[in-house]
């Protein structure tokens, strides 16, 4: 089976197309994705799948004679349907869309859904990260850490870069930053997408922040929203409340109002194991210790009385800035570490996991990474799934990465953009590739 996915990795690697082209694998509308370094994508290359696929679909072997003429071996007549889409299931996301290109059975396989089951049930992708290159426009790249490249992709129905943006188990929800009443749920790679009613609460709300979670068995997705508004007459006081929609009765629930004094609500939450996190601000008025901390809160035994006081928890150190994500349901934090004196300056980047109430730190990135970055602001991008933690400063398309497992930092491949004025701001998120996900 690994020479079967060595060959087909090969044919795909021979492709003379100097395109590949990704199709939409659910609906006849083709959507396209452009690789770095690669010149253009022809649209619409399956109107005529069986065109030149002689070159594609075999693989020749030469006898120790090289004057001899050897028949090729076909793939086709050797393999299975079902085993050449458990092979075909084994690639990247990108090598599969190309796959699709190859010839009509094989693209035949790859549109269709016991394929996508076969995808589902093998080892999950490493997740991409999408950098938007523009604060005025949603455009961007995404980066595969498989195959090292940057693909140019679309996002769907987003108009802002600034919109808040979460991600879960291969599904993308995001809402716009104005009115904050446009809510979607779309999968980037397959771009079905969804739009959800307007979620409850204030209307204009000062801070607020977005999570999702995928269930993985069902698919179903629950989404909650954290609003803030600042009091209007003591700014020590504000308004949080708390609003959850679930997917399978498509309705908000508002499950939680207080008011907090001496701290805010943000933009930073995430879903972990059936609880939300979320990080609160301080807004003075009191003696903290430190500018953030922490709110746990339980989806399952909501309560709406006393929240701050049962569910706070300190955060390890002084931070600049705070990060959460879900790292197989595991809540890590990716934080700028303050000086103790001047804690709006960083002099370092910590990665914590929360362990009951208690903060253990994992990593520091190393010195020479976070000189890497050049002049870093107290503030950056970051957000991780799985096994893989991506970091950006938003003032450099610079991209570093972090895998748990391997203790290992790495650099990305040079992002195809390059700053062109002083003031561009760049920043982005990581989704998990997927295509058996439809909000």
């Amino acid at each position: 089976m690994v020479f079967v996915l060595d060959t087909i990795r090969f044919v795909l690697q021979c492709n003379t197309y100097s395109c590949v082209c990704f199709p939409y694998l659910f609906l006849k509308a083709p959507f396209i994705f452009v690789m770095e370094g690669e010149t253009s994508w022809v649209n619409n290359c399956f109107e005529n799948p069986t065109r030149d696929i002689g070159e594609f679909d075999s693989f020749s072997e030469h006898s120790d004679e090289g004057n001899k003429e050897v028949n090729a071996i076909s793939v086709d007549l050797i393999l299975p349907d079902d085993l050449l889409e458990r092979i075909l299931a084994c690639l990247p996301i990108a090598s599969i869309f190309r796959a699709g290109c190859v010839c009509k059975r094989w693209h035949e396989i790859v549109s269709s859904r016991r394929f996508l089951w076969n995808v589902s049930h093998v080892l999950p992708q490493k997740p991409w990260y999408f950098m938007f290159t523009s604060s005025d426009e949603p455009v961007g790249y995404a980066f595969d850490p498989i195959l090292r490249k940057w693909f140019g992709i679309d996002l769907p129905y987003i108009q802002k870069s600034n919109w808040f943006i979460a991600s879960s188990c291969g599904l993308v929800s995001f809402m716009d930053n104005d009115s904050r009443s446009e809510l979607y749920v779309c999968n980037p790679i397959t771009k079905r997408c969804r739009k959800l009613q307007e979620p409850p609460g204030l209307k204009v709300s000062d801070y607020s922040a977005l999570a999702i979670s995928v269930n993985r068995i069902s698919h179903g997705y629950t989404i909650s929203i954290v609003k803030s508004k600042l009091g209007s007459g003591n700014f020590f006081q504000s308004d949080l409340s708390i609003h959850i929609y679930n997917s399978e009765t498509r309705m908000w629930v508002t499950s939680c109002t207080e008011v907090m004094t001496g701290w805010r609500g943000g933009d930073e939450s995430v879903i972990c194991g059936g609880v939300l996190y979320f990080l609160i601000y301080s807004a003075g008025g009191g003696t903290t210790e430190t500018r953030h901390g922490l709110i746990r809160y339980n989806l399952s035994n909501r309560s709406s009385h006393g929240l701050l006081i049962r569910s706070f928890i300190k955060v390890p150190c002084p931070l600049t800035c705070g990060r959460l994500m879900n790292l197989n349901e595991k809540l890590v934090m990716v934080g700028g570490i303050g000086k103790q004196d001047r804690p709006d300056i960083i002099k370092g980047i910590g990665i914590w996991v929360l362990n009951g109430k208690d903060w253990q730190e994992i990593a520091r990135m190393p010195h020479k990474f976070f000189q890497g970055f050049g002049e870093f602001d107290e503030v950056f991008a970051s957000s991780g799934t799985n096994n893989h933690i991506f970091i950006q400063s938003y003032g450099a398309p610079a991209l570093l990465v972090f895998d748990i497992n391997q203790k290992q930092w790495k650099w990305s491949q040079k992002c195809p953009v390059s700053k062109r004025f002083p003031l561009q701001l760049f920043t982005g998120f990581c989704f998990e590739p997927r295509l058996d996900m439809a909000p």
